[in-house]
């Protein structure tokens, strides 16, 4: 599966043989929003001007439009696993978001 970015939001795409089409949709809003194109200019295309309208409809409600991701997402764990990062973190010297986020960074790079 393939990828496609602009202004933060990030979409899928998937190419049906059978019609000739490349469709994608934004994957990082709980919001649906899918656009398709027949060559990857009108695909590119298509994903602006349905991430513009998107935004453009959220104005004319006087909505926020929903940012792709907000830097905050929870995560359920079983008791003695928090505990033992809770005590990786004390024994670090720092916080546990501190050493969470380091740690996430460090297993994505």
């Amino acid at each position: 599966m393939t990828t496609m970015h602009y202004k933060g939001y990030e979409a899928v795409i998937e190419f049906d043989e059978d019609a000739d089409i490349f469709h994608g949709e934004i994957v990082n809003l709980r919001d649906v929003i899918t656009f398709q194109g027949a060559s990857a200019s009108a695909l590119k295309k298509a994903f602006a001007e349905s991430v513009e309208d998107y935004l453009e409809f959220c104005k004319q409600r006087g909505e926020e439009p929903e940012k792709p991701f907000s830097g905050q997402f929870v995560v359920r764990t079983e008791p003695i696993l928090h505990k033992a990062i809770s005590s990786a973190a004390r024994r670090a010297g720092v916080s546990l978001n501190k050493w969470v986020v380091a740690t996430l960074e460090r297993s994505v790079r």
